[in-house]
């Protein structure tokens, strides 16, 4: 964690630079991460688990705070990365996943999961209290946001305080000015960037909510607020960063002691992008379903590739296995896409918010996908394939940086968007 505060500390002396922050609990994923990590020599892997993704009931990963460190921690090992690394965060933690219930009933499960979180070994939390839960008003008002963030706080420096070899204490990032997690719901019509006024009142709304309960160490380690800095995406549609828009918001943050902006739903935005949001102190980039996106692309083209290599009856049929679960079972995506015929078929696939992450651990899917490797790996795909399929991936293959087993081409997929990052985060 000291390196973490370390980072920050270099931003607020002048530095540009800044932090990926991987939203992902699927393995390709953090496999891509960490070899990436590995052959840029980076210092930290930053990981963050959602509350919807990772709690003490399961989550829909099925995994507890405590069997995604040992997740985590197992794949780093596999590949021979330093877990002492590894920096685990908790996102959006708080009521979300029991917003049915009423806020008492909800919030004591709020607390028992940052508990968990923080005992587990994630030290990085984001607390974020500002959805409604029932019966509570719409929006609900900024100081119960902060007094439920506040009770969130002590319960998670309660559990480091008690856990046996707790080492760092855990770093707080603050903000009620959330995007929607996973990318807008519906199509954007104008984004408003978060006022310099708002923001500087937020963190001084917590900072005196801390202070008045006792938290004067806990507010110590307050290293970020969440703000809009005028990105987003849905469906369709990238908004990208305009510097221009978010001047004055930029240099608000100057002035706080210790904090820099944490930017949410930076997915999907370009390179250059990135760089002038990690030099305009939004040096937390937060990354997730931009990431496996494009790990389905790169199993899309595989499944393609299967069918142009394997016989019929033994192909994969990832694509087609995938659609016909997510038809089966719409809990994940009903909500959010509402065509029919081609174009709910395109939003299945395509949409930029990614519902199908929420489907890859369905046992069904994962064999076919088990399958699909297997088929590969009996019958590499030539270059020409790859060419047609996965021409991204030609020049690794080519230098022999990358093979042709379908897990490093998948890899290789991904680690071309987290160049991008590492890039803004880095050469600065």
């Amino acid at each position: 964690m000291n390196a973490l505060r370390d980072l920050i500390a270099r931003h607020k002396q002048g530095r540009a630079v800044g932090v990926t922050s991987i939203c992902s609990a699927h393995p390709i994923v953090i496999e891509a991460s960490l070899r990436h990590a590995l052959k840029h020599d980076d210092a930290l892997v930053l990981f963050e688990a959602t509350c919807n993704q990772v709690n003490q009931d399961g989550g829909y990963t099925g995994m507890t705070p405590a069997d995604f460190v040992t997740f985590v921690h197992d794949i780093a090992r596999r590949v021979g990365f330093d877990v002492s690394r590894i920096v685990l965060g908790g996102d959006h933690l708080g009521p979300n996943p029991w917003t049915s219930h009423p806020p008492v009933a909800a919030m004591d499960k709020a607390e028992v999961m940052v508990a968990a979180y923080v005992s587990a070994g994630f030290r990085k939390i984001h607390l974020d209290c500002s959805m409604s839960c029932a019966g509570d008003p719409t929006p609900l008002p900024e100081d119960e946001v902060v007094r439920r963030a506040v009770r969130l706080a002590r319960a998670a420096e309660t559990a480091h305080a008690r856990a046996p070899n707790a080492g760092d204490a855990p770093v707080y990032v603050i903000g009620t000015e959330v995007p929607v997690p996973g990318g807008a719901t519906e199509a954007i019509e104008g984004l408003a960037v978060t006022t310099p006024r708002a923001a500087l009142a937020t963190i001084e709304a917590h900072r005196q909510a801390f202070l008045a309960a006792g938290l004067e160490q806990a507010w110590s380690r307050v290293i970020a607020s969440v703000v809009q800095p005028g990105v987003e995406f849905d469906h369709h549609n990238v908004i990208d960063y305009d510097r221009s828009d978010a001047q004055a918001l930029s240099h608000a943050i100057s002035a706080v002691p210790g904090m820099v902006y944490e930017a949410h739903s930076t997915d999907y935005q370009t390179r250059g992008a990135l760089s002038a949001l990690v030099e305009d102190h939004f040096a937390i980039l937060k990354v997730g379903p931009g990431l496996t996106f494009a790990m389905r692309e790169a199993l899309w083209a595989l499944d393609a590739i299967d069918q142009e290599l394997t016989s019929e009856p033994r192909q994969a049929r990832l694509r087609d296995t995938v659609l016909e679960r997510m038809r089966e079972h719409p809990r994940y995506w009903e909500r959010y896409y509402h065509g029919a015929g081609k174009p709910l078929t395109v939003d299945l696939q395509y949409s930029l918010s990614d519902r199908v992450r929420y489907y890859w651990p369905d046992p069904v899917i994962e064999s076919a996908r088990a399958r699909l490797f297997e088929n590969l790996r009996a019958s590499p795909p030539p270059i020409s394939l790859l060419s047609q399929h996965l021409p991204g991936t030609l020049p690794g293959v080519r230098s022999g940086s990358v093979t042709r087993d379908p897990l490093s081409l998948a890899v290789a997929h991904v680690c071309a968007v987290l160049d991008d990052y590492h890039h803004a985060c880095h050469t600065h």
